[in-house]
């Protein structure tokens, strides 16, 4: 772990806490994602358990001050085990009237609650659609208000730097920042480190900023209406070098590190898409690892760049959100004729068609499974937090590779956003996969591109240029072994049931599925993706009451676990949560003849603890306690 940061001296009472949930809330201008993000790298330098959930509004420039403006930012931090972004709210920071309305239903009872009160003039309670002035009218009485006069507080503070109004009034943030570090006993030191590297250039800026910071601070200090702060001790994390990561940002790593790994060169050909762009923004640094990003004009030609790249010899993937991976369809199924290694990252986000852009969403499953013409399998593998993210890229990409097909990894908004803390493993405890190229004539009768390896049932990975190996790629239905167009009958049949027998050959790679918590008994919960967090926290909660739970988490989607059919069996009742309409819920009802149970949000949001407790609840009922 990092070295602690030392906390400032305190002059008032503190009180020591297990867990606290922080809400940041204001327009998109008002710098609520960079303030989320400072608080929880400095809760992740002190050492505690994070778990993050950043809200974007869908609007690029919507209105200031209107609901469809709302930027969120949420961190659970704790001195245990963090498994969600936390159910309710114990703190939020509230800059305008439209991010009070849009937030307040989450704060617990008598909770925090700082707002932002030079913002509730007449003209901003309009905009928010506001009948009256919840300051004013006795409807936040439930909860701790600090009615805090944040942007003349900001002014006060910067009124000798000589700045203009409008940049005044965008430090406001760090002035609320500032408030929270004393609300919780955080140094402002990494903050300060931060500002000074982000605005080098504009020494002004770095001023502004640190003093508006330490102005906030110094406010709850100063004022008699703060009387507490809270302590969070640092997590019993285990032991080993910690840095907090998102899961696009542990996409972008395992990546890189795969074709180190592999001794390939990675290529990315994408077209910006939210929530997957941030992958390529990331891979873009790495150029000094022979990484090779490319902004492609539309989603066709990301994938068959990608697709050239891998046929070039190149560790090769794509990455979109639901709408891109519709459009890849055509080309996808190209990838599967030819047998070309590649690996295509869906970051999935409510739909259809544009939909909600920024939010959160698990409907692309069955379009993974099915979405293209014909019968064209590919192996499907979902991560299950951010920082799994990194495994699950290196997983697919050893897949692709080893099997020679493309693989596709279905993530989603929230864990594209959401960030944690991820141990750093050591170079060594990733196994190698290196690749043999095709570099010989396979057969008397000169290369045979479809011969296959008894095993896996790949074929030979052929570089072009490679003399003596030229042979024919395209969509067209090839000849088996020779590799000559063919349209046989027979032939084809046989080809497609190849293609099929290659992908359900990976289920040699896929251990046996382990059931978390009970290992058989009254219910199991059978999930994937995102989904992990919450159930775990639930299940938790439910078998402390004495409760007789499984919970089965899926990595591969496709080809499923060799022996998940046997442990659904050990369970009377099977729940399967997912945010769709019921997607895994429908394959495993198909394939298993399983009567499961489906729990389906489809609101752009995660789960929450409590949802699937009350699930629990109505299944199992009292007795089962």
């Amino acid at each position: 772990m990092s070295t602690l940061i030392e906390t400032p001296p305190v002059k008032h009472k503190r009180e020591v806490i297990d867990r606290a949930v922080i809400r940041f809330a204001g327009d998109s201008g008002d710098g609520m994602q960079i303030t989320g993000s400072q608080f929880t790298n400095t809760v992740a330098l002190y050492g505690n358990d994070i778990a993050t959930f950043p809200d974007f509004p869908a609007e690029i420039r919507a209105p200031a001050g209107t609901l469809p403006g709302v930027s969120g930012y949420q961190l659970h931090f704790s001195s245990s085990d963090v498994y969600t972004p936390g159910d309710a709210v114990d703190v939020l920071i509230a800059m305008n009237p439209a991010a009070l309305k849009m937030n307040v239903a989450d704060l617990k009872a008598n909770g925090i609650l700082i707002v932002n009160s030079d913002a509730f003039a007449e003209n901003d309670l309009r905009k928010a659609k506001m009948d009256s002035n919840p300051l004013e009218d006795h409807s936040l009485d439930k909860y701790r208000l600090f009615s805090v006069e944040l942007e003349r507080l900001t002014k006060t503070a910067l009124d000798d730097l000589g700045l203009d109004a409008k940049s005044i009034s965008r430090c406001k943030n760090f002035f609320a920042l500032g408030m929270c570090y004393w609300l919780y006993n955080r140094s402002m030191d990494p903050t300060v480190r931060w500002i000074e590297g982000k605005f080098k250039n504009k020494p002004l800026l770095v001023e502004a900023n640190k003093l508006a910071m330490k102005a906030g601070y110094s406010y709850c200090e100063a004022t008699e209406a703060f009387q507490i702060s809270y302590e969070i001790p640092p997590a019993q994390l285990a032991p080993g070098f910690y840095r907090n990561l998102s899961g696009n940002q542990a996409l972008a790593l395992g990546f890189v590190t795969a074709s180190q790994k592999s001794g390939l060169r990675l290529f990315q050909g994408s077209y910006p898409i939210t929530p997957a762009s941030d992958i390529l923004h990331e891979l873009s640094q790495y150029k000094d690892f022979g990484v090779m990003t490319f902004q492609a004009e539309d989603e066709i030609a990301a994938i068959t760049s990608s697709i050239g790249a891998a046929y070039a010899g190149a560790l090769a993937i794509t990455t979109t959100s639901g709408p891109g991976m519709a459009l890849k369809t055509e080309a996808l199924g190209l990838a599967v004729a030819v047998e070309i290694p590649l690996v295509i990252c869906d970051i999935q986000r409510g739909g259809p068609s544009t939909g909600l852009p920024t939010k959160t969403e698990q409907a692309d499953l069955l379009q993974a499974l099915f979405g293209r013409n014909s019968e064209a399998p590919i192996p499907i593998i979902a991560p299950a937090t951010p920082s799994d993210c990194f495994w699950a890229a290196l997983e697919a990409s050893r897949i692709a590779l080893k099997y020679m097909v493309p693989v596709i990894i279905l993530s989603d908004g929230y864990l594209a956003n959401g960030a944690e803390p991820w141990r750093i493993p050591n170079v060594d405890e990733i196994p190698a996969f290196p690749v043999k190229f095709a570099t010989e004539v396979n057969s008397p009768n000169g290369y045979l591109p479809y011969k296959r390896d008894p095993q896996t049932l790949a074929r030979p990975w052929a570089v072009p240029g490679t003399p003596g190996l030229e042979h024919r790629v395209g969509g067209l239905e090839k000849q088996d072994v020779t590799g000559n167009i063919n349209y046989e009958p027979l032939n084809h049949e046989n080809m497609v049931r190849i293609r099929a027998a290659k992908v359900a050959a990976v289920v040699q790679e896929i251990p046996d599925v382990v059931p978390a918590g009970d290992a058989e008994g009254d219910l199991l919960i059978v999930a994937w993706g995102s989904t992990h967090g919450a159930i775990t926290a639930a299940m938790k909660a439910q078998r402390e009451l004495g409760r007789k739970i499984g919970h089965v988490h899926l990595r591969y989607l496709n080809p499923l676990p060799a022996n998940l059919g046997d442990v659904l069996l050990r369970y009377k009742t099977v729940l399967v949560p997912e945010l769709n309409m019921g997607q895994l819920l429908w394959v495993l009802r198909a394939k298993y003849l399983v009567d499961a149970i489906g729990l389906n949000k489809i609101q752009g949001r995660p789960f929450k603890q409590i949802e699937v407790e009350q699930k629990i609840e109505e299944i199992l009922g009292e007795n089962s306690r």
